[in-house]
């Protein structure tokens, strides 16, 4: 695939150069020469530069025009002559002397747009590290500003020239915005990547990458779903399986991440398909934050039908600034000392179930939730009415008993009071074994 789209790129660069004009050696008529055409004056080097040009082999044509350059390094046409050697490797399908070709000319022309291109989209296929996407995304930027300044080839229409100008435009915009991608450049990348699309409407990868740009944007700007959906789309339609189903996987991801689920995602999805650009405001909604779930599980719940598990959660965004975490903390601590209450409305001790994380005689820190347990995390300090005899042990499971009497938000922790284990129970005294006096025989 990549030795297709290596040989569809050259095409696109090299097939619109038109051939050089004949050049015309002193002593010739003149008359009708162009004045901005380039004349050789020695006929020897015209005859060895017409002689390379009219090679019918595209990799004999190739090696003249090199000799022609190695002959005459100071010739008038030496550029065109490398030009015209990068078109017939070319067409001798060698796109490593395309390469070499493309550099020698960018060091007599660093704005060369053809050369430009091609040293661009092979630096682009080979960049691993920062440095290089640097680089390509510098060549790239070079060539859309060279672009603005290019002249139309001699015998080239001005339909053609338009297009080539905008096939250009492509490669060097969607180059720049991917390397920009690269380097976490989103501003650049999709400022670049938005002119690729304009350049070349058709262009899954980049209406892919610039909803990944998007995406990774801080904030994240809402309209990498649409666009990332629009290249899913376009790779279904394009029957590419294997590109919609990636595509699609890494959509769905992130609008889970952003969303907290997946649902309407694929009715969004399929939505996309008929818009052609991104209407005004994308139908996403965010994920409820933690202290808007917070808020949420007291309104639609009653609090004593909730675990010290939720407790926690509620209580730990009492600070969060907003009125209904301040309000549903204050509800959820009324249940809590609802819960250490009697059936006379006194005061009364709570039993818990927990795991010791730390103990000495006076406290024991430990976790109540599963998920402080799993974690090894105190929820609960538990400060003793009477010293034990010694130390809890840590990592054991037992039951405390106490008054929750104060919490703290965050870090979270839960304070017990007048702590005391559990009285072992007492086993019953043992009997003495009866014994019977031995039954006399008569």
């Amino acid at each position: 695939m990549r030795k297709v789209i290596v040989t569809f790129v050259l095409a696109l660069v090299i097939g619109s150069l038109a051939q050089a004009n004949a050049q015309t050696p002193a002593g010739s008529d003149q008359t009708n020469v162009p004045t901005n055409q380039k004349v050789i004056k020695d006929p020897a080097e015209y005859n060895a530069y017409v002689n390379a040009l009219n090679m019918k082999d595209p990799a004999g044509k190739g090696a003249a025009m090199e000799a022609f350059v190695a002959q005459y390094p100071q010739s008038i046409v030496k550029v065109d002559a490398l030009q015209e050697a990068m078109a017939a490797y070319q067409g001798a399908n060698n796109p490593a002397k395309v390469r070499e070709l493309a550099k020698r000319i960018l060091a007599e022309d660093n704005k060369n747009v053809r050369a430009l291109a091609i040293v661009t989209f092979f630096d682009r296929s080979e960049a691993k590290t920062p440095d290089d996407f640097n680089k390509v995304k510098a060549e790239a930027e070079t060539g859309l500003s060279s672009i603005d300044g290019w002249s139309k080839p001699e015998g080239m229409t001005d339909p053609d020239f338009a297009k080539l100008r905008t096939q250009m435009k492509a490669i060097f915009a969607g180059a720049a915005g991917f390397a920009s991608l690269q380097v976490k450049d989103y501003a650049a990348a999709q400022k670049n990547l938005l002119q690729a699309i304009e350049a070349d409407p058709t262009s899954l990868e980049a209406y892919y990458q610039v909803g990944i740009s998007y995406l990774k944007s801080t904030p994240l700007d809402k309209k990498g779903f649409w666009y990332v959906a629009k290249a899913y789309n376009m790779a279904v339609a394009m029957n590419n399986a294997a590109g919609a189903k990636a595509i699609n996987g890494y959509g769905a991801a992130e609008y889970k991440r952003f969303h907290g689920g997946t649902d309407g995602w694929d009715a969004f999805r399929d939505g996309v398909a008929a818009q052609s650009a991104p209407p005004a405001e994308i139908a996403v909604t965010p994920a409820p934050k933690p202290e808007e779930i917070a808020c949420k599980a007291v309104q639609d719940n009653d609090p004593a039908t909730l675990s010290f598990a939720d407790f926690e959660f509620i209580l730990q965004f009492r600070d969060s600034g907003a009125a209904c975490n301040k309000e549903a903390a204050e509800k959820v601590w009324t249940t809590v000392q609802n819960k250490q209450k009697d059936s006379k409305g006194e005061q009364a001790k709570l039993r818990l179930p927990v795991k010791v994380i730390a103990s000495t005689e006076d406290s024991i820190d430990a976790a109540m939730t599963e998920d402080n347990q799993a974690a090894n995390k105190a929820d609960l300090h538990i400060v003793m009415e009477k010293p034990m005899a010694k130390a809890a042990t840590v990592g054991t499971t037992m039951d405390v008993i106490g008054i929750i009497s104060e919490y703290k938000p965050n870090p979270f922790m839960f304070t017990m009071t007048h702590g005391e284990l559990p009285a072992a129970a007492k086993k019953p005294p043992v009997k003495p074994p009866v014994h019977r006096p031995a039954t006399k025989k008569k």
